[in-house]
């Protein structure tokens, strides 16, 4: 299938862009055209965000009963297109066919309905003496989002934006267009008020930046790498608007000496390689007793080369290619200094797997002997590559754990859950997964350091779309 719509949505209406460029999308796996957008201006996004701030006077009013019916229709209409967006973000990026059903489309789902269930309950008026606390939507909103996750991040920052009632301007990674397309479909016959929600497809330079830096955005939303993000901030800082940022992570994975190291290593391996190794909260850094890295290595070695890799259309395929051929230098340049460096080679290496001539596939590549102040231990890779990190102590696996400008998620395995969460609590990040426990979609996910700031996902992702205002007096009550 070509995927062919090169207008932008705006106003309730599929537009032209005010001047035609066209953008040819790659299909990763084939290296082939997959299908072509247009790029937009400074002049479609003046467009569009004056849509979203005519519209911000009137939805900004809606009631809460009236917003969560918005998205109960959101999510019906969202189930109609589930098929054909699984679709679109296997074309588009390359994830696995049973990946992009059974989680890339599917966590979709669960961000509209735990919105759905967050409003039934929030209180947006909360009394508190002769103060009334009053919740008002922050206003028009920039939405700035990555190609690895697309509905994910789409989702992440739509929905909680509609629930507080903000108006708002997606523009998601030109690598990943076809499912935010879809998306908007999605609004429209979800019956979601013209301007409320907008569409402008393009690139960080013509898109991106016009959008973080418009004086009538109140707040930028964006997901990406720290570089980006801290671009964004700058464009953003000349207005003072409100800027919230979920940016890169170079996760610590603690295997604690009691830890059951078969399931440990195994469930922490396929973690990694999943989504091709593209997720910024993947478990990278493998930290594991001295005495146990022979251990570690032989599980993580025969779990690795198990793993399939091939055609995302394939049922039995775990692991497709990574996004495009930039994204495929960029981690090939890093397996190659992780063996210029000196890290013993477990599994993987260098070029295209067996028989994988065309498409952008990676060898799911295990590296051990690493130390924290090697390349592949310090920068995000962003791609299917474990570095196994070995320790004397407790004390210095916290320390290596902390040794990062990264903060946004963190593993610790024990048998001892007590021991677990003490070390958990030692590290210095948003999110602390113990024993490979999950959280839902409503649990915060957000980070410390240069991942950083704000939280996503419920109550929390609802919060950090409103202004609190007081307001005081007897009057109040």
């Amino acid at each position: 299938m070509i995927y062919d719509n090169r207008q932008f949505y705006i106003e309730g209406e599929w537009v032209d862009p005010i001047e035609p460029k066209e953008f040819k999308v790659i299909n990763p796996a084939t290296e082939a055209v997959a299908g072509t957008i247009s790029m937009g201006s400074a002049q479609d996004v003046d467009r569009a965000v004056g849509a979203a701030r005519r519209a911000f006077d009137s939805y900004s009013r809606t009631t809460p009963a009236e917003r969560l019916a918005m998205l109960e229709r959101v999510l019906a209409a969202y189930k109609a297109h589930y098929d054909e967006i699984a679709l679109a973000i296997s074309t588009e990026m390359g994830a696995p066919i049973t990946l992009a059903r059974g989680s890339q489309t599917r966590i979709g789902v669960g961000h509209i309905q735990a919105m759905i269930d967050v409003l039934k309950t929030f209180q947006f008026e909360e009394l508190r003496g002769n103060t009334r606390l009053v919740q008002e939507p922050v206003g028009v909103c920039a939405l700035i989002t990555p190609w690895n996750w697309p509905m994910n991040q789409v989702a992440a920052k739509v929905v909680p934006a509609l629930a507080a009632g903000c108006t708002m301007v997606l523009k998601p990674s030109e690598y990943s267009p076809f499912s935010a397309i879809l998306w908007a479909q999605v609004m429209h016959e979800a019956g979601v008020p013209a301007g409320v929600f907008n569409l402008v497809n393009g690139d960080g330079i013509g898109v991106g930046a016009p959008l973080a830096s418009h004086r009538e955005v109140d707040m930028v939303s964006f997901t990406g790498s720290t570089r980006a993000g801290t671009e964004v901030a700058r464009s953003a800082a000349a207005s003072v608007k409100r800027v919230h940022q979920e940016l890169g992570g170079k996760s610590p994975n603690i295997l604690l000496d009691d830890a059951d190291f078969e399931r440990a290593v195994k469930q922490s391996v396929l973690h990694v390689f999943q989504n091709s190794g593209q997720s910024c909260n993947a478990p990278t850094r493998m930290l594991v007793p001295a005495a146990k890295l022979a251990e570690v290595e032989a599980i993580a070695k025969r779990v690795a080369e198990t793993v399939v890799v091939g055609d995302p259309t394939s049922e039995r395929t775990a692991v497709g290619p990574v996004v495009s051929k930039l994204q495929y230098d960029r981690v090939e340049s890093y397996i190659a200094k992780g063996i210029a460096e000196g890290a013993s080679l477990v599994t993987g290496g260098a070029g295209r797997p067996a028989g994988l001539d065309v498409g952008y596939y990676v060898k799911p590549t295990i590296f051990s002997n690493v130390n924290n102040a090697m390349t592949i231990a310090r920068e995000e890779i962003f791609g299917p590559v474990l570095c196994i990190l070995p320790y004397q102590s407790e004390d210095e696996a916290i320390k290596i754990a902390n040794d990062t400008p990264y903060g946004l998620a963190a593993y610790v395995w024990s048998q001892d859950s007590v021991r677990a969460r003490r070390v958990g609590n030692s590290i210095r990040a948003g999110q602390v997964a113990l024993n490979g426990a999950s959280g839902d979609m409503k649990t915060p996910f957000g980070g410390f350091k240069m991942s950083g700031n704000g939280r996503e996902y419920g109550e929390f992702g609802l919060r950090d779309f409103l202004e609190v205002k007081a307001v005081i007096g007897v009057d109040a009550a």
